[in-house]
């Protein structure tokens, strides 16, 4: 009996991952409630890239839809998903904020000099402690603030097509 205890504890295991996975499966176990989603967009005073002493804030962005996308240019998936973030800034569909996430100053214009400038404004938080108030982890995410200033939706990682038409679209179809 000692000899198929091993044997016992091996099937007990294997037996609580196979229940686990099923239980997840069909889920998207990559997607990350934001628990903003609902609420006022917290409030900041952020500095313009190029213009340190011209500050903006949340009640400068109210009144149009926005989508504030976090980047940087340490960001290889900030690579990817810029011409996405480009196409849609031309499109106009929604005006497009970059936010420059613990980033100098010199390397996010460099990048931009090199990728292209989609944005309407660029906010720079080099030390990230406003990203803190936005439960901001890392580059890409991606925020949509309705007119009134209030978090509609959030994505992280980086856009792609697929993500604008089948989530990007909708939400702000409901804004209208």
């Amino acid at each position: 009996m000692k000899r198929l205890l091993p044997l016992f504890a091996f099937l007990a295991l294997a037996a609580l991952l196979a229940a686990g996975v099923l239980r997840n499966s069909g889920k998207d176990t990559s997607a990350i409630p934001s628990p903003l989603i609902g609420k006022p967009a917290p409030a900041f005073s952020l500095p313009v890239l190029g213009d340190p002493s011209r500050r903006v804030g949340n009640a400068d962005l109210l009144g149009k839809p926005y989508l504030l996308n976090v980047w940087g240019s340490w960001c290889p998936a900030c690579r990817d998903e810029h011409p996405v973030i480009t196409e849609l800034a031309t499109s106009g569909a929604v005006r497009v904020i970059g936010y420059d996430y613990k980033d100098t100053e010199e390397d996010a214009k460099r990048w931009l000099e090199q990728f292209g400038n989609p944005y309407d404004l660029v906010i720079v938080d080099e030390p990230g402690l406003a990203a803190l108030d936005w439960g901001i982890y890392g580059a890409p995410e991606t925020f949509l603030v309705d007119a009134a200033g209030v978090v509609r939706w959030k994505f992280v990682g980086p856009i792609t097509p697929e993500v604008v038409q089948q989530q990007l679209l909708p939400e702000l179809e409901k804004l209208k």
